[in-house]
């Protein structure tokens, strides 16, 4: 099985693109006293722009746990569990349903799997925290990646918090855990069904085979679909946006808040992990937002900050210390009160944003803040010698894509505070 899966060269779908074979053969070869093995299927998904775990989840949740109890079987999992947000209603119900169907017929092999139902903060989707939340615990990243360090295991380290005693009562072992993606699984029945080299013939030889993609933004419609990898970028935002709006030029686009910016001049850039690195960027979750050419860049990058403010957990007085200094600092260049040295701090901050980081949000800001000020200099010069005051540009968490292209967004996002409250109290 795990020979099969390395030989088709699928990549994760959680926004690395590390390859699942050799994640699978990590956790397989474990350490010299593993202790059990556990398998997630993450489907906590909260990266701006993107829905594509949702749509997976909502048309065809039979095949994501299919491969989710093919993996635990092949690694001879004690557990597996499924996790999702508590929000995600439509998807626990169809989930539950699919669980029920298949287990009456007897295809979920003898392994256990539990859907887990966790908060909305945007650190859930990360492996580590995304752990914590299944033991019961606030989505904070731990030290240790799952492999290393799984479910309920006692060393090295616990997270977060522990329960008094829990080392000395449970047994010992590093417990590795496999974390992928629910689209990851979605592809390993049909990888396994017409083998390797099928998934092989698709896509590009870096990245093979077909991922789900998710456009939004300054688009005729928002949409999610399924294409081959390889595609240009500008192939995608018209397939499924129908391109910019009306008398509109596209002037960047956001692969999430994960990497950097992609502007009209590379726009013709294959939708692929190597294309993507080729200018610099990456490919992530596949969520892209379009901003035409009416759009401010400092109000976008305003947006980002404070959205990865509000979403960081505080562990890292870095991290969330500089995230807020630079969001404050872009706040003060939108209302016209900034200086130059003010961007000389914000480039400073952003170079220790990421020290003593636990997880990859410090890096986010870095990347993403100084993308767009090397990019679009002149947008950032023009607060600075006097332009009018501009609005902050939301970013688009998303709450559902209508039938007729609406994205429905989160409406709270805007009032979320910094300790993961909402200023009405919501």
């Amino acid at each position: 099985m795990i020979d099969a899966i390395a030989a088709s060269g699928l990549r994760g779908r959680g926004g690395a693109g590390f390859p699942a074979g050799r994640k699978w053969a990590s956790v397989r070869d474990g350490s010299d006293d593993p202790g059990d093995r556990y398998v997630v299927a993450n489907g906590a998904e909260g990266e701006p722009g993107t829905f594509k775990d949702r749509a997976l989840i909502a048309a065809n949740p039979y095949q994501v746990l299919e491969g989710l109890a093919i993996a635990a079987e092949t690694l001879g999992a004690a557990h597996a569990f499924l996790a999702i947000k508590a929000s995600f209603r439509r998807q626990r119900e169809v989930l539950d349903r699919a669980i029920a169907e298949m287990r009456a017929a007897d295809l979920l092999g003898v392994v256990p799997i539990t859907i887990v139902e966790g908060p909305d903060e945007y650190l859930f989707g990360e492996e580590k925290a995304l752990l914590e939340v299944i033991e019961g615990e606030d989505p904070l990243p731990r030290l240790l990646p799952p492999y290393i360090h799984g479910l309920f295991a006692t060393r090295p380290q616990v997270g977060w918090s522990a329960d008094p005693g829990v080392a000395d009562a449970a047994p010992e072992g590093s417990n590795p855990t496999l974390v992928n993606n629910v689209e990851t699984f979605a592809n390993v029945a049909p990888i396994l069904d017409r083998g390797p080299e099928w998934y092989r013939s698709l896509g590009t030889v870096g990245s093979p085979g077909h991922v789900i993609c998710t456009v939004v933004g300054d688009v005729r419609r928002a949409g999610v679909a399924e294409v081959e990898l390889g595609r240009t970028l500008a192939e995608v935002v018209v397939h499924i946006g129908a391109g910019t709006r009306p008398d509109r030029a596209l002037k960047a686009v956001l692969s999430g808040v994960a990497n950097p910016v992609i502007t009209a001049a590379d726009i013709d850039v294959p939708v692929s992990y190597e294309g993507m690195a080729a200018i610099g960027s990456g490919l992530g979750a596949c969520g892209f937002i379009v901003y035409d050419d009416t759009r401010d860049m400092v109000a976008v990058a305003r947006g980002v900050s404070r959205f990865l403010f509000v979403e960081s957990c505080g562990q890292c007085p870095p991290c969330k210390q500089g995230t807020g200094e630079v969001t404050e600092l872009l706040d003060e260049l939108l209302a016209g009160r900034a200086t130059d040295a003010d961007i000389e701090l914000m480039g400073a901050r952003l170079t220790t944003v990421t020290d003593s980081n636990r997880c990859f949000l410090g890096a986010q800001e870095q990347r993403v803040i100084g993308s767009l000020l090397r990019a679009f200099p002149a947008d950032f010069v023009a607060h600075l010698e006097g332009a009018a005051p501009a609005e902050p540009v939301s970013i688009p968490k998303l709450v559902d894509i209508l039938d007729d292209g609406t994205a429905i967004h989160d409406e709270r996002q805007e009032r979320k505070q910094p300790d993961w409250t909402y200023a009405d109290g919501a």
